[in-house]
């Protein structure tokens, strides 16, 4: 069974459109989008991994100068400031965690199934939300002050990629509820 769409125009006549071309339309941004994000996602984890792995190699020799508030957080950062441990912990959870999300619905969105459609939704309003709290730490971080060029480069990232996964979120709920009306 086909189904297709007419579109009035303001003259009277009528264009009638097959239902698998809004299907591929809804199915094609998200899709660009979610490999967008893919691409961003994986530096994302990838500086935030080098710098999660910089200091825990360099807190021993680091930290052993430090005054009590600097050594309450396990793991001390010399390349940033006191709010770089907990960025670089959530960018790194964002950043695996918008890997899987950006595989998964790169899948369900090609599937083209409004079950995998909402099944990716799902999956990228987490994201997101990992991503929204990873920026707020970011802005933190950039209030405070000094970083190195590696954490400004994960910040800017993280801040870009807030903006994009939203895009992205919307496109597929778009997507979604346009596959389960017809």
């Amino acid at each position: 069974m086909k189904i297709s769409i007419s579109t009035n125009l303001l003259l009277g006549y009528s264009i009638r459109f097959p239902s698998s071309i809004f299907l591929m339309a809804s199915q094609s941004l998200p899709s660009f989008l979610l490999f967008i994000n893919l691409l961003m996602y994986v530096v994302v984890a990838v500086i935030a991994g080098w710098a999660l792995n910089y200091g825990i190699n360099e807190t021993p020799q680091a930290s052993s100068d430090l005054s009590i508030p600097a050594r309450l957080f396990p793991i001390y950062y010399p390349i940033g400031n006191l709010a770089t441990g907990f960025f670089v912990i959530f960018a790194l959870i964002a950043g695996i965690v918008g890997v899987a999300s950006s595989l998964a619905g790169l899948q369900d969105v090609s599937s083209g199934k409004p079950a995998g459609l909402f099944s990716a939704a799902a999956s990228s309003v987490i994201a997101w939300s990992l991503t929204l709290l990873a920026m707020g730490l970011a802005c933190k971080e950039i209030s405070i002050g000094w970083r190195c060029a590696s954490l400004r480069t994960l910040e800017t990232f993280t801040i870009i990629l807030s903006g994009t996964q939203l895009l992205c979120t919307g496109a597929i709920h778009a997507g979604a509820a346009s596959s389960s009306h017809f």
